[in-house]
């Protein structure tokens, strides 16, 4: 009598979700016309265009008199007696495509195991894309208005690498977030022991069951409830939000247009006043479109990391883990100073150029936000700097100069090259970061935690020899936050960049950001909310060190 099955080797126990349990597996099976959308509406859009006498006639009858076209395709089928032949021709059509749109879900799985996230598709052409779990930067949870309503999300496994993304869409949304869950355990280092063969593979089909009843259930019933969030730390209201994108900058050059183009046709041609109209279209559909992406925003701690959602149509969740950070900036705009808001940008790997159209909005951790905002951001995306380096950022970093700071700033012989900013231009070395103060008009501060720095650079130009001054470039991952700082005193520039080497070892030698929830800060017993998350009082705190884990792009 043969023995009971045992479990692959890539197998996971203790997972969420059935689909994590290392065998292969199939995509949502509405995934086919949710990725054919596009198609299908020009396929309708056409059909519309050839009916558009009958519905003329049938919506506005007064008008079919008045409009008459030639060479109405139905007036052709009806006339030479083809109806029949016309309902087979669309009806085959009809059956090609859903043969395609199964073919496409049929041969499109993935599976999730202890070391990867793997999907393979195409028919003719086949592709199969790996994701190790120890490069994931992140996880990106996206929910569509219309999979919203289909119950519907995709995921978005973010690699260390440059289009080293993987995708899985379309998932029901229950799956995905279980899903989401079991990938990030799995990428922090928590390798589950395997379940025994007999009992591990009944309770694997007893949950894989489950979800194919879960699943025909919601096809059936209609969309599945949304899931539970963490609580926001917090709050931007809708007026803030909008107020904030009207006094930005581009309303700056918005004004600065309009005022050229008044001009120009006051004393030129008034045919320059006819450009105004596509301008404010094109900045009103910007300005709708960057405030309905920044709505219902909200960011929480998760064992797993900083928990960010954004977006009123398309909604957008990403966890960012924790040493997945390479660069923290906060800014405060010349128009947004008297309000007291500031914004939060980040660099990390993302699997996206800097050149996306994407990259800004996801850098964007807090969109607009108060001090206190700021700061409650800051301890959930650099939670090991410690108490006493708050002040030199907040008050002395982004609002400073101050009296008696310590930063270094650009000397008093140069300042003719940074006439507005030379008193706030400046760094600070701390033991866990490295502070970059810029900007006058547009206050700036950029951290970079010197466990994820890469290298710096010290360059002087023709002029900075003979000013005696120096530039510096902490280099991180590419993105939105820039860590150059010029124009500073050549010997301060020389013993920063000796400074910062032997500070980055002994950061490195005290950082274990690279892993989280690991088994020995995590009570297994606490068991997650429907998200996925614990309690953050279950979040490892020690500062050991794993030696066998490579840490992502440092």
């Amino acid at each position: 009598m043969p023995g009971p099955p045992v479990a692959p080797s890539g197998a996971v126990a203790e997972v969420r979700s059935p689909l994590s349990d290392g065998e292969w597996h199939r995509l949502h099976p509405l995934t086919p016309l949710m990725k054919g959308g596009l198609f299908l509406v020009v396929v309708i859009g056409i059909v519309v265009t050839n009916l558009r006498d009958r519905l003329i006639a049938i919506f506005l009858p007064g008008m079919s008199e008045e409009y008459e076209y030639a060479g109405d395709p139905i007036d052709y089928i009806v006339a030479n007696d083809l109806i029949i032949i016309a309902a087979l021709v669309v009806l085959g059509v009809l059956v090609v495509l859903l043969g395609l749109f199964w073919l496409s879900w049929r041969f499109h799985t993935f599976r999730i195991t202890g070391d990867d996230v793997e999907v393979r598709s195409g028919v003719l052409f086949r592709t199969h894309r790996r994701a190790p779990l120890d490069r994931v930067q992140g996880v990106n949870l996206t929910r569509p208005m219309i999979a919203r309503i289909l119950g519907m999300a995709k995921l978005e496994v973010v690699g260390a690498g440059l289009d080293a993304n993987v995708k899985l869409e379309y998932l029901s949304t229950a799956n995905a977030e279980a899903v989401r869950g079991d990938i990030l355990r799995l990428a922090s280092g928590r390798q589950l022991a395997e379940r025994g063969a007999a009992a591990g593979d009944a309770s694997v089909r007893g949950r894989a069951a489950a979800a194919v009843s879960a699943g025909i259930t919601g096809l059936i019933e209609g969309a599945e409830g949304p899931a539970e969030q963490p609580a926001s730390v917090v709050h931007i209201p809708p007026g803030r939000l909008i107020g904030a994108h009207i006094m930005s900058g581009s309303t700056i050059w918005l004004i600065v247009l309009v005022a050229g183009v008044v001009v120009g046709s006051i004393v030129g041609t008034p045919w320059l006043l006819f450009s105004i109209v596509p301008a404010l279209i094109g900045f009103g559909a910007y300005w709708f479109r960057q405030i309905t992406r920044s709505l219902r925003y909200s960011i929480a701690p998760t064992p797993a990391g900083v928990r960010i959602t954004f977006g009123l149509f398309t909604t957008v969740t990403e966890t960012l883990p924790p040493g997945r950070i390479h660069a923290v900036e906060i800014a405060q705009p010349l128009l947004w100073r008297r309000l007291g808001w500031y914004r939060i940008r980040v660099n990390r790997l993302s699997g996206r150029s800097a050149s996306d159209t994407s990259s800004q909005q996801f850098s964007d951790v807090l969109p607009v936000g108060t001090r206190d905002d700021v700061e409650r951001v800051l301890r959930l995306i650099l939670p090991g700097l410690p108490d006493e380096s708050w002040p030199l950022m907040l008050e002395r970093g982004v609002r400073g100069p101050i009296d008696g700071d310590p930063y270094t700033n650009t000397p008093r012989r140069a300042r003719w090259l940074r006439p507005l900013s030379w008193r706030r231009n400046g760094f600070l070395l701390l033991p866990d970061a490295l502070l970059l103060r810029s900007g006058a008009l547009r206050r700036a501060l950029v951290v970079l935690p010197l466990a994820r720095l890469q290298s710096l650079r010290l360059a002087q130009g023709p002029i900075d020899r003979a000013m005696d001054v120096a530039n510096i470039t902490g280099h991180t991952v590419l993105g939105q936050v820039s860590g150059s700082l010029g124009i500073l005193d050549r010997a301060a520039a020389v013993a920063l960049w000796t400074d910062a080497a032997a500070a980055v070892v002994s950061a490195l030698s005290r950082d274990r950001s690279h892993r989280w929830g690991a088994d020995e800060g995590v009570d297994p017993a606490v068991e997650p909310d429907s998200a996925g998350s614990r309690d953050p009082s279950t979040v490892a705190t020690d500062g050991r060190v794993d030696a066998d884990r490579t840490v992502p792009g440092a």
